[in-house]
């Protein structure tokens, strides 16, 4: 943790999430693991008495009104516990919240806001489908008008928190014409656990389990129109304010899943001995615990500068391609700093006597959820490339191409 760059609020701040996390009972990390605990109700509970969820939100609504770094270090603190212990928490109290507070109605907070920061009803984000998650505007879950509510009707799956949430935030189409722009025939709606709404399926996942990822299904589903977040058919706007909150979240929570291999591998390596020393005196072993820490700091350094970023609300497209190069290169960073951990303590390592191969299993979801490495290289692709050429029109910097003993050579200079 980067703790000289909190002030003494978030330091305080800091302390009380530690509280929480050392409050867990060990039993219920383990059951979730086994899936004997299906969604972490009571951890979410406790988590809300204690007034730590959504941290970033007005006070009115249950939050403290604090900022993005301040949110970066609840998250990093909660992951210690396991990713999905983050997973959860992030979800209802970052992702859902998130999309309710900047674009819903001050009724909609009211019922839905603040009892979830209170840790009385949880709540799940669903936009994945079956037919995929990358390709959000191919969505082909259906909102059909009926005057003063909507029927929905469709699936979403890989929803975390799908056993346990009282209510969704649904993205479904609402502008059926073949002709309807993408990006304009969406709607986000908030669709209440009932009738019409089932749990069809969970999955057995590699890592990351008892956070209640499951199936959901749509089957005429009633929705009052006061449920609809924004605008009708505005579903675009309230999706790209919420990858922020997603992927950001979800690099800084990585850091922290990733922090208790570092730190039982640095403690295993200074105690254990081979070939008549401790091991942590040999390179072979020593120089992988200094990447791991590497990889970590560098991880924090991007997080962190990133959450400066969107707190002093620069330019949209540039929060785009920070956010999504943080996302890729913390989650990438950190598996790989976990990796380490495992590798240098040996067959130990792979064993369920440390925990390191369960936050390596963990962590394979990392790269995967709230965007794949592969979009993040896309998005952040598209928007360098945008960047740079608007950057080039005002830019008043010397012509580093013309620094070569034969940069007049302008035949040699073949672009076609």
């Amino acid at each position: 943790m980067f703790d000289y760059i909190l002030n003494e609020e978030q330091l305080k701040l800091r302390d009380e999430v530690r509280e929480l996390v050392r409050w867990v009972p060990r039993q219920m990390i383990l059951d979730m693991d086994q899936d004997k605990i299906q969604f972490p109700e009571e951890f979410l509970q406790e988590a809300g008495r204690r007034n730590l969820l959504g941290c970033r939100y007005p006070k009115e609504w249950g939050g403290r009104g604090m900022d993005w770094v301040s949110t970066a270090m609840v998250m990093e603190e909660v992951g210690t516990l396991g990713y999905i212990f983050a997973c959860t928490f992030g979800v209802g109290a970052e992702l859902v919240c998130d999309a309710i507070v900047r674009h819903g109605t001050d009724g909609q907070k009211e019922k839905y806001v603040k009892p979830l920061l209170a840790g009385e009803i949880f709540a799940a984000e669903c936009l994945t489908e079956p037919r995929g998650g990358s390709d959000f505007f191919g969505t082909t879950t259906m909102a059909e008008d009926k005057g003063d509510y909507y029927l929905i009707n469709g699936q979403k799956r890989f929803i975390v928190g799908a056993e346990g949430a009282d209510y969704f935030l649904v993205y479904a189409r609402t502008d059926h014409s073949p002709k309807a722009h993408p990006h304009k025939a969406l709607t986000c709606f908030i669709v209440d656990r009932g009738p019409g709404v089932s749990v069809e399926y969970l999955y057995g996942l590699m890592g990351c389990r008892g956070g209640g990822a499951g199936r959901i299904v749509f089957k005429d589903a009633v929705v009052p129109k006061e449920n609809i977040v924004g605008e009708l058919n505005g579903a675009y706007a309230v999706f790209n304010t919420m990858m922020i909150p997603e992927r950001l979240g979800t690099a800084a929570m990585t850091i922290g899943a990733a922090r208790p291999a570092l730190d039982i591998a640095t403690r295993y390596t200074s105690r254990r001995k081979a070939f008549g020393q401790v091991i942590n005196q040999f390179q072979g072993v020593s120089f992988q615990v200094a990447e791991a820490v590497m990889l970590l700091d560098a991880a924090r350094s991007l997080v962190y500068t990133t959450c400066h970023a969107v707190d002093g609300g620069i330019d949209s497209n540039r929060v785009r391609r920070l956010v999504s190069e943080t996302k890729k290169f913390v989650t990438e960073s950190c598996q790989k700093a976990a990796r380490n951990a495992m590798q240098i303590m040996g067959g130990i390592g792979y064993t369920n006597v440390f925990p390191v191969e369960r936050i390596n299993r963990d962590l394979g979801l990392a790269s995967i959820w709230t965007g794949t490495s592969e979009v993040m290289s896309l998005i952040t692709a598209h928007e360098w490339y945008r960047e740079y050429y608007k950057a080039q029109k005002k830019r008043a910097e010397r012509d580093y191409e013309l620094d070569a003993a034969e940069a007049a050579a302008a035949d040699e200079k073949i672009y076609e």
